[in-house]
Formats: structure tokens, sequence, C-alpha cells
């Protein structure tokens, strides 16, 4: 037996163990109860109880949590009135749009919340397809019922919406919020877009002045084969910029201050899982294509009842509407300060417009035997050059604040001035 000095002596403590080693039976128990628990947790969450209460967390959080929701009813409202009055077109039309508003929002929101999982540059490229699912959406079925002229101006005003509205609000809180200093953004980035841009005003130009200057070397075929094959170029254009930012030089476009911040705000963003985010983009697109289908029947309907252009309609209007998600987004974003992911939402949404959508529904509407071109008139084409040029230049020092901001959104209010005086030109005169 150890005397107390020598206990002493050699470190050991008073259960008899030397010190500074933990007892082995107390630490593989530690271990054992902290396995249990982890397996005792995982398979809590797979009982179907668990399963049902997150279903319902779910629900609340992207249901109920969002006080734009309450506009929700307009959609059924819409569809009933379709049914019960086929005469009341405008109330039709008027009640989808604001059921769509909603929707369109909490898309943006699902997006983002997927976003969180996906990285913050493919999370830029996700915000802005499921933020222009909705007027794709409105434009496949518009062409459906040969509404090419619907399509675009839609598509046209949707960019307008983006480049001037979005974009000129953003700015202008983002500097509210921040006055004492411009705001940075990544400048290289802008850059690209504001050519891509430019470029996409190129392929819509030369159809046109094909057109009004009648040049065409075969009558009425010329600008539809030179916009078909336009648009299969802007497409594998814009292919090449999404393997150029994604994957070869992605150092170069990443947002200024993403190491430190991505990690801290993703896990602060978190509200749904992963598959929960994509459930719920799923549903959503499929009750924005229902709602759709009743806003496009109604449109001719709800322009001769509301004594409105059917191009005011078009450009105006249903962008607002559709933009919803990105409008949200975007302002946020700004107001914390990170111009980069506000530029990717704004920006790169009129760039996947532009150089995507467009020429992609001129291929699907290839598809469907409808003419659908890049002949946007000379009105339209010239206010998207404009346009460019304007949101160019004030992109091209790589900072913002509030008057900036405000010139935008003075910009587009001039724009849709513009088109509520405009009158698009009969089909007789443009063949």
């Amino acid at each position: 037996m150890m005397g107390a000095a020598e206990k002493a002596g050699l470190g050991f403590d008073e259960e008899g163990m030397v010190a500074g080693t933990a007892p082995p039976v107390r630490k593989m128990q530690a271990l054992d109860f902290e396995h249990i628990g982890s397996l005792a947790a995982v398979a809590e969450s797979l009982t179907p109880r668990s399963k049902w209460r997150r279903a319902l967390r779910s629900v609340r959080i992207v249901i109920f949590q969002a006080k734009i929701n309450v506009l929700l009813p307009f959609g059924p409202l819409a569809i009933a009135l379709h049914y019960l009055s086929g005469k009341h077109q405008g109330w039709v039309f008027l009640f989808s749009l604001i059921g769509i508003t909603p929707l369109a929002e909490r898309l943006g929101y699902a997006t983002e919340q997927l976003a969180c999982y996906t990285g913050p540059t493919m999370g830029g490229l996700l915000n802005a397809t499921f933020g222009n699912a909705t007027e794709m959406i409105i434009s496949i079925y518009a062409l459906k019922n040969g509404m090419i002229r619907v399509v675009q101006q839609s598509l046209l005003g949707s960019i307008l919406s983006n480049m001037l509205l979005v974009l000129g609000c953003a700015f202008f809180a983002g500097g509210l919020a921040h006055p004492n200093r411009d705001q940075v953004f990544n400048k290289a980035s802008a850059v690209v877009n504001s050519g891509l841009l430019l470029m996409a005003v190129l392929g819509l130009m030369f159809p046109a002045v094909l057109h009004f200057t009648h040049s065409e070397a075969h009558y009425g075929k010329s600008e539809v084969s030179l916009s078909r094959f336009s648009s299969c170029i802007m497409l594998v254009a814009y292919a090449s910029y999404l393997f150029f930012q994604l994957k070869s030089q992605r150092s170069l476009y990443s947002p200024i201050g993403e190491e430190e911040e991505a990690t801290e705000d993703e896990e602060d963003e978190k509200e749904i899982t992963q598959g929960e985010a994509i459930s719920w983009l799923f549903v959503l697109t499929i009750w924005i294509s229902i709602l759709s289908g009743y806003l496009v029947d109604a449109i001719q309907g709800a322009s001769e009842s509301l004594n409105m252009p059917l191009a005011f309609i078009s450009v105006i209007l249903l962008p607002i509407v559709g933009n919803a998600a990105e409008h949200a987004s975007a302002i946020m974003f700004a107001m914390k300060n990170k111009l980069d992911i506000t530029l990717g939402v704004a920006i790169g949404s009129s760039t996947q417009i532009s150089m995507f959508v467009i020429p992609f529904c001129v291929v699907i509407g290839w598809m469907m035997g409808e003419e659908m071109d890049l002949n946007f008139q000379l009105f339209e084409t010239a206010t998207l050059f404009i346009t460019v040029l304007v949101v160019a230049f004030m992109l091209q020092e790589g900072t913002s604040n509030y008057f900036k901001g405000l010139m935008l959104i003075l910009c587009y209010l001039i724009v849709a001035a513009s088109f509520f005086v405009h009158v698009d030109p009969k089909s007789s005169d443009n063949k």
C-alpha cells in the first residue's frame, strides 16, 4: 500500500489516478452517452410525428410568416371570377396580377434558402434563374396563344424594370442606409454584364433595322431566319459566360469580402432545409403557372375594360409583378452593404433575360410553329439601347450612392410615361 506522501510525490489525485489523466472508464461512458444521444436524435427525426412537425414549421415560415401573403387569396378569387363571369376580364387580370405577386416573392425566398446550401456564386445564378421563372411561364403561355407582341414587350419590360427600377431602388435604399460613404462593388463583373447587355441590343437591333429599311433578301422571311440564327448565337454566348463565371474565372468575379462573411451569413439565413426549399420551388412554380394562364387570357380584355394601352400593361405592369422577388432581395442586400449580390440579382437577371430567356422563347416559338423573332420594333429597341448605356455609365466607377439610385428611378418613370402614351403599331403596318 502506498502512503499519502508517495501518492503526492507521484502526482496522484484524490481518486488514485495520475494527475492530468481522465479515467478511461468514465471517458468511454461519456463517449457512449454522446453516441447514444446522437442516434436517438436521428431516430426521433425519422419518426412520422417529427416529419409532420417539420413540415408544419416549414409551412409556417414560408406561408404565414411573410406579411405579403395576405394577397394570396386573390389568386383563387381570380379563377372563381373567370368561371362565374366571363365579362369582367379587367378584374380577373387585376386579381391574377395581385395573386401572383406574393407567389413571386416567396419563390425568391425559397431560392435564397436553396442558395444558402449551394454557395454564393451558384446562389446568384439560382436567384436570377428562378427570379425569372414567372416571366418565362407567362411568356410560354402567351406564345401558346399566339400573343407574340405581349411576349416581346413583357420580356423587354422585365429588363427595363430590373435595370432601372430594381437597381435604382436598391442603390437608393443602400445609399440612405449608408449615407456617409459610397458603397463599393466588383467592377469587373459589372463590366462583363454590361458587355453582354450591349450584345443583346446588337441582336435585337439588326432584325428591326432589316425590317424597317426594307432591305430583306426574302421579304417576311429574312428577319425571322436572322432572329433564329442570332438566338442560337446568344444562347452559346450565355453558356460560355456561365462557364467563364462559374469555372474558368470564378475567383475574379467573387463578391468583395465573400470569404469573411459567407459562412456566418449562410448559417444565419438558413430557415428551411435544402429538401424543403426544392419542394417549395416546385409547388410555387406550379401555382404561378396556373395563375399565369388566367392572367394571359385576360390581358386583351383588361386593356379594353381598363382603357389602358396593351403596351403599358405588357412593359410596365407585368414585369413589376414578375420582378417582385428581385425587387425585395436586391433592396435587402443593398441595405446590408452587399452590392455584389444586388448587382447579381438586378443586372444578372437582366442579362439572363436578354441573353437566355428571349432567345429561348424564339427557339420555343420556332418549335411551336410561331414566328417569334427579335424584331421588337424601333421604339422598344431604342428604349433598351438608351437604358443599357445609362446603366453602363452608372456602373463604370464601381461605386453607388442614393443619388445614382434616384436618377435610375426617375429614368424609369420617364420610360413608364412613354409607354403609357405609346400606341403599338398595327400588325398591318409592320408587314
